[in-house]
């Protein structure tokens, strides 16, 4: 594991993006307005944000059949949408770049998983590493030849100018927005989040600052994280993600990178039981334990006196009006239960975790006690 760095370095929210059809590659760009920021990176990249437009839109072509009645001369193939149900106007040549690159994603990405497919994941590394450059192929600059398949970069370098011309300046802005609201919530509650979740996982948090790339859309969860290297992804414009949610997804997707001693101590223990390894338990106590973290960190925020935005949202007036006559109303809910996850099939899990978990981050057992009895009981 990573080891946690005696001090941790401060660092800027990146925001990377070619602004216009004519932009040259440019370096990344710094917000300032809320950092420097520890624990995570925050990047809106040009390329990976091409990417999952690509692959979400390959997805609902292989998802839908063809119009039956579609008329002679009209593409059948999806187009690039600015707004949901809307499309936009592209010229013949636009309209060529982008079909081709749909199709393309629809023949080789569509049947497989952004976080499981390793091919995809290599690919959105890659692209995450070349998010300041104009093109893909090195012709204009050579330190800009990623390296990907010949058909591939020319896929790509196709479909840019309209992506660029059409959709990124949109997608960029809900990305910037997005980043605007978790920053602050980042630098306040960071390192004291990233020390706690390390302590109750029994390991360290990384050293290296961790990567959030903030894309329009991701998969179908809304965030994924990859490892190896850790790299979290996160869709902007996903209901899930936002107010004071940004912050328990952020640290939600990082303990994914953390959270190993977790799935080998309950392996151990199903093993040394000669019990299965039950499905999801581990991903179910990374959920428990995030927003159990988190809650009384933005109830007391939600609390606080203060001026301008809550982080959920709504103004400081406001919530401290409605805490005046009814106290629920400014409590945080936990991203597993206010999406119902613990309702679709984790009920037993829920049960285990409030059980034995909680003692546990309560201080009042062991960490091995506590996985040690939840095996027990299942």
């Amino acid at each position: 594991m990573r080891r946690l760095a005696l001090t941790l370095v401060a660092v800027l929210v990146i925001v990377a993006a070619l602004l216009s059809p004519s932009a040259v590659a440019v370096p990344p760009q710094v917000d300032s307005a809320y950092g420097p920021l520890p624990v995570f990176e925050l990047h809106s990249g040009f390329w990976l944000n091409m990417h999952h437009r690509l692959y979400d839109e390959a997805r609902q072509q292989r998802n839908s059949a063809p119009a039956a009645n579609a008329k002679p001369g009209k593409s059948a193939r999806p187009t690039l949408q600015i707004a949901p149900g809307a499309r936009i106007v592209l010229n013949n040549t636009e309209q060529r770049a982008w079909d081709e690159a749909v199709a393309y994603y629809a023949a080789n990405y569509a049947d497989k998983d952004l976080l499981f497919s390793t091919e995809l994941v290599l690919l959105k590394n890659q692209l995450g590493d070349f998010e300041t450059c104009e093109e893909l192929s090195g012709a204009k600059k050579k330190s800009c030849d990623a390296g990907l398949p010949a058909k591939l970069t020319q896929i790509l370098d196709s479909a840019a100018p309209v992506y660029r011309a059409h959709r990124w300046a949109m997608d960029d802005r809900a990305n910037r927005a997005w980043i605007k609201q978790a920053a602050p919530l980042v630098r306040e509650q960071g390192v004291g989040l990233s020390h706690r979740l390390a302590d109750i996982y029994q390991t360290r948090w990384p050293e290296e600052r961790i990567r959030v790339d903030v894309t329009a859309v991701a998969n179908y969860a809304g965030a994924y994280t990859t490892l190896d290297p850790l790299r979290v992804t996160i869709a902007s414009t996903d209901a899930r993600n936002q107010g004071a949610a940004a912050l328990e997804v952020l640290f939600h997707e990082a303990s994914h990178g953390i959270a190993t001693p977790v799935e080998l101590a309950i392996v151990r223990e199903c093993r040394q039981r000669d019990k299965p390894i039950p499905r999801d338990l581990w991903h179910a106590l990374i959920f428990y334990t995030t927003g159990e973290v988190i809650k009384p960190v933005m109830d007391a925020q939600s609390e606080a006196p203060a001026t301008g935005a809550m982080p959920g949202g709504s103004s400081n007036k406001s919530t401290q009006d409605a805490g005046s006559t009814n106290s629920q109303v400014s409590e945080y809910t936990p991203y597993a239960k206010r999406e119902g996850l613990y309702q679709r099939g984790w009920e037993n899990y829920l049960a285990l975790l409030t059980r034995y978990w909680q003692p546990y981050l309560e201080g009042r057992t062991t960490f091995d006690d506590a996985i040690a009895h939840m095996v027990s009981a299942m």
